[in-house]
């Protein structure tokens, strides 16, 4: 029988859980304005977002690394009576940064909407169990509240992901909510008010850009923040390893923690590819189609120490990842390909460190 407890058998668990103990070590010693309904104030959403020592000596992990100015933004816009749009391409971690904000600010993350082109109103406002509704009639016990009416209701942020995936009919029933902060119930002859603390955070990618445009009244009511892809190497190489420790903990993968050496050969891969240069400058490369994210490159590696653990002595290697870039690369069979066989004979065979890279990775074509 496992002795694990609830909280360890879980997979992936929300953030306020895996980092309460952070979230807590904040509170204790917090002592700076809190916006009403906040669970720690502003400073303390920032430290925990990037990262710290506090004064009692806790250690704070960073969240996010990047610009702490873009996070300073975001929070303080979710201080005032403007949403929030966190914008960028795929992977650059607006999920991921949404999650966290709601952690740290209201405590729970788990009030979500995902956006789809096939949802319809009553995700953003309520539907209704049509049992009690054609029992009973309409009234309050029939109503079926939605993540935005439970947010409104307690003073909570709320986390609409994908928008622009939503057909621009359902999107503007966000507009009286958040210009009025009130959600009418016609059916009921009454409405929601929202309580003090409530919000919304909403992520989409700019490869969405023109399937369901934001309309210039729902633009308005948003405060824009780009997150882009990270400025450096170094930067990339370290949101990289650490995504790839903790899911590594998570799925108690039994391999060796992977060379910052093998991490970075990955990460150079993605970035000369995603630029469409060498890191020197020296030789210009064709794109592929894909996005060649931050978190496809935390995907190649993670496969790659699977391959490692399970298939190999659990140091990961250059065979263990080859397939994991094919994969990440080679979307389109035919144009990827021969971007993929470009930069293999152009770039990766030159580099006298990267041979083994250049075998395994031919070996898969």
């Amino acid at each position: 029988m496992s002795t694990q407890s609830p909280n360890e058998a879980i997979l992936r668990q929300h953030a306020e859980q895996e980092f309460a103990h952070e979230i807590e070590a904040l509170k204790a010693v917090d002592e700076h304005p809190r916006p009403p309904n906040w669970t720690l104030s502003p400073w303390a959403v920032r430290t925990y977002l990037m990262g710290g020592t506090l004064s009692n000596g806790v250690e704070i992990s960073p969240k996010y690394i990047g610009q702490a100015r873009l996070m300073e933004i975001a929070i303080s816009t979710l201080a005032t009576d403007r949403a929030l749009l966190l914008y960028g391409l795929p992977g650059t971690a607006k999920s991921w940064v949404s999650e966290h904000l709601a952690a740290a600010i209201s405590g729970d993350s788990t009030l979500v909407v995902q956006g789809t082109a096939g949802i319809g109103e009553e995700a953003l406002r309520y539907g209704w169990n049509y049992a009690r509704l054609i029992a009973d009639g309409p009234s309050r016990a029939a109503l079926v509240p939605s993540p935005v009416m439970h947010a409104l209701e307690h003073g909570a942020l709320v986390r609409v992901e994908e928008l622009t995936r939503v057909p621009a009919d359902v999107q503007d029933s966000l507009i009286t909510i958040l210009s009025e902060k009130t959600l009418p119930v016609p059916e009921l002859n009454t409405e929601v008010q929202a309580r003090k603390g409530f919000n919304v955070i909403a992520t989409a990618n700019n490869r969405d850009k023109g399937v369901n445009e934001l309309s210039s009244a729902l633009k308005r009511r948003f405060n824009t923040v780009v997150l882009p892809v990270p400025e450096t190497l170094e930067e990339e190489t370290e949101i990289v390893q650490q995504r790839v420790e903790r899911l590594g903990r998570a799925l108690e993968l039994p391999a060796e923690k992977p060379a910052l050496q093998e991490i970075r050969r990955i990460v150079s891969v993605f970035r000369e590819l995603r630029q469409g240069m060498t890191a020197d400058g020296k030789t210009k490369l064709k794109t592929p189609s894909g996005t060649l994210s931050t978190a496809e490159a935390i995907s190649v590696v993670n496969s790659g120490m699977a391959l490692a653990a399970h298939f190999g002595d659990g140091q990961m290697r250059a065979g263990d990842v080859a397939s994991g870039l094919l994969g990440a690369i080679v979307k389109d069979p035919v144009q990827d390909k021969v971007v993929w066989q470009e930069y293999l004979e152009t770039v990766v065979k030159e580099r006298s460190d990267w041979k083994d890279l250049y075998r395994a990775c031919r070996e898969m074509l």
